[in-house]
């Protein structure tokens, strides 16, 4: 971890250090930064979304205050800003980011199209950065949290403000988004935010889905839209925010309670058992991760400043593993 995260924190981040970087790191793992930082505003910036293209080695990194889009390189500790804010396309705020296998970049507005009436609920970006499609998903109040690309090359979004999945997809030029599951009269809605983290299972059936304000998990079927609770013994996933799934391997960002869980998946996504629960560092809030080169890179919010100073951080963590 970071020196700033050594000399901040006190005696379980420094256990954390050891758990999640590891004595035998490589040195060419180790060459790599363990912090990025981000350009931030002069008032204060806040981030919240991560997506990372495997081909290029670029991150993305989404800005909450003002809706700015960073990006950055494996081995370059700086980010630069990509892609505007404060009104450009319409965004005004962004939160969960992702890349699909062609490079184009999505984004999703959490409440910029409630917070501006008209105004898009996400955005889909060419590698180059060239606006491919800005759309709104015809829904009340919909708050576009997070996504996941699924096997069919489509895109699937969270709602936190309503148990529902939107579906983005393309053909032949033009850019669709439709309500692709309702789990209203399954998933009960609850005060705070609902629906958000998003990953697939392992064996590429189904979306699992964090709903972080009452720490439960559930499975989407791709084939059916039918959403079920996953099974996972009890374990606390309370303020669940950023889910990462490799193999039967589910890491999931528990940004207020300040814990990275480690679960196992079943095949089928339907159960996950409780492996560790690592506690983070103290002074971060972090949100969502990707998994890039055997690295969580994981995004320090500053969500619990008023007023957020820099420096402004993604960090690199060695996953525990099951």
């Amino acid at each position: 971890m970071s020196v700033r995260m050594s000399v901040r924190t006190v005696s379980a981040t420094l256990a954390l250090s050891a758990t999640l970087l590891g004595a035998g790191a490589s040195t060419a793992f180790a060459a790599r930064p363990s912090t990025y930082d981000l350009s931030g505003d002069p008032g204060g910036s806040k981030f919240e979304g991560i997506g990372f293209d495997a081909r290029t080695q670029r991150y993305y990194v989404s800005e909450t205050t003002g809706g700015e889009i960073h990006r950055g390189q494996l081995r370059s500790a700086n980010a630069v800003e990509w892609l505007k804010g404060d009104g450009t396309d319409g965004r005004w705020t962004a939160r969960g980011v992702n890349v699909d296998s062609q490079g184009r970049v999505y984004v999703a507005g959490g409440p910029n199209g409630i917070d501006h009436p008209g105004a898009p609920d996400l955005w889909v970006y060419s590698p180059d950065g060239k606006l491919l499609a800005a759309l709104r998903t015809g829904v009340p109040n919909a708050f576009l949290n997070d996504l996941v690309i699924g096997p069919d090359g489509a895109a699937y979004f969270t709602n936190s403000n309503a148990p529902q999945i939107f579906r983005v997809a393309e053909r032949h030029g033009q850019w669709t988004v439709t309500t692709w599951a309702d789990a209203k009269g399954t998933i009960e809605t609850s005060t705070g935010f609902n629906l958000g983290g998003i990953a697939l299972s392992p064996d590429r059936r189904a979306l699992v889905v964090a709903q972080g304000n009452v720490g439960r998990l559930w499975r989407f079927d791709l084939r059916t839209a039918r959403a079920t609770a996953v099974d996972t013994g009890g374990a606390d996933l309370v303020n669940a925010d950023g889910l990462v799934q490799q193999g039967a391997s589910l890491w999931v960002v528990q940004n207020f309670s300040r814990v990275l869980s480690t679960l196992q998946l079943s095949a089928d996504g339907s159960s996950a058992r409780l492996v560790s629960a690592t506690p983070t560092a103290a002074d971060r809030v972090l949100t969502t991760a990707k998994l890039a080169q055997g690295r969580l890179l994981v995004v320090d919010s500053k969500f619990d400043e008023a007023t957020a100073v820099p420096p402004y951080q993604v960090i690199a963590l060695t996953p525990p593993r099951r």
